[in-house]
């Protein structure tokens, strides 16, 4: 791409319609709770955009988080979108190595001081003095905080940057701390999920580059118009929930006609996310649309939540009478549940133990 080239004359001389450019706009207006009359408003001001400068950092992370956008739509406007920001240094996309994707770092840093993105997934070691993971000799620590010093804002990509993540999890023998734990001076979004949504880590970006400030956050740091309500509020199969139909296991009649997948430890009620409503594979499907209950990836200490498939959310009296209940009480009812949720939580974190060979062999 031409160092002086706006985002509208490269997707220009890229074959994409300015009418593709727009559907983007408005699926990112959409999920960032815009009205619909602002995607006009973003094109126009994202196609004026010249190169801002991204830093990538990848520290204790599975490369799940760079799969999920590299892997979203084909083609994918996302990929353009980050084609043409100037991504100047990322561990898995970046043909340089060695000293030579260290120096395009320090480069973009200097060149690019007090105005520069930086990203970053995967969670900060502090065991061993940072031993646990390092990079070019230095432990992901210092990175960060020498790359964060000359930024203008940072995004932590995915749960593990977010909240800790898996690395995380009881009993955190790296000492692995979110992004939010280390940085106090700057700016910084949590897009979290395991992976996040393409979409919500593309919006975010889009938003900056737009109006010069990340977007409205909820108190946990996360975008508000893509984590703003649960994964439950918004799911197709609320309506069975409201009506006392559970599925009892993942192959019975209720499973296959789609159910609530409540009882089998879905985890939505709990969870703020959008995939009910963006959903994965360019709108194809999320995991309960797929018949797999939600782990709740997007919540803090996911991992040490208890089971995956043991209804932590359930109410103390049956399923059948509370949403019996729900349906005709409304809010006090729902609110009544939720209380209990962040208490059935809470004891299934204080009992957790850790899982075994033998339990996974169960």
């Amino acid at each position: 791409m031409k160092e002086q080239e706006t985002l509208a004359e490269h997707l220009r001389r890229q074959g994409i319609s300015r009418r593709s450019f727009l559907k983007f706009c408005v699926a990112t207006a959409s999920l960032l709770g815009l009205p619909p009359g602002m995607a006009p408003l973003m094109a126009e001001t994202l196609g004026k955009v010249r190169r801002p400068s991204v830093i990538w950092l990848s520290f204790q992370e599975c490369t799940g988080c760079t799969e999920s956008l590299t892997r979203s739509h084909s083609p994918t406007l996302e990929s353009l979108l980050f084609d043409f920001i100037s991504l100047d240094y990322h561990h898995t996309l970046q043909a340089a190595s060695g000293e030579a994707a260290e120096r395009a770092r320090e480069e973009a840093m200097k060149a690019n001081y007090g105005k520069y993105l930086v990203l970053v997934d995967g969670s900060v070691p502090l065991g061993e003095g940072g031993a646990y993971s390092t990079i070019a000799g230095r432990t992901n620590l210092e990175m960060l905080e020498e790359t964060a010093k000359g930024a203008a804002a940072l995004i932590a990509i995915g749960t593990c940057s977010s909240y800790g993540g898996l690395p995380y999890a009881h009993p955190n023998p790296t000492g692995a701390v979110p992004v939010s734990a280390i940085v106090k001076d700057k700016p910084v979004v949590n897009v979290p999920g395991c992976p996040p949504i393409p979409l919500a880590i593309t919006g975010v970006v889009a938003h900056y580059l737009m109006f010069g400030a990340l977007p409205e956050l909820d108190e946990k740091g996360r975008p508000l118009s893509i984590y703003g309500e649960t994964i439950h509020d918004r799911c197709y199969r609320r309506p069975f929930y409201d009506q006392g139909k559970f599925a009892k296991t993942f192959d019975d009649r209720g499973a296959r006609a789609g159910w609530c997948l409540y009882e089998l430890g879905c985890k939505g009620p709990t969870t703020h996310n959008a995939c009910a409503t963006t959903k994965w594979n360019g709108g194809t499907s999320f995991p309960i649309e797929s018949g797999h209950g939600c782990l709740g990836c997007s919540e803090p200490d996911f991992w040490d939540a208890g089971s995956f498939y043991q209804a932590l959310s359930t109410p103390l009296s049956s399923l059948d009478k509370a949403a019996g209940v729900a349906a005709g009480a409304g809010v006090a009812a729902g609110a009544a549940i939720a209380v209990h949720n962040r208490a059935a939580k809470r004891a299934a974190k204080a009992g957790h133990q850790a899982v075994t060979v033998n339990d996974l062999e169960k």
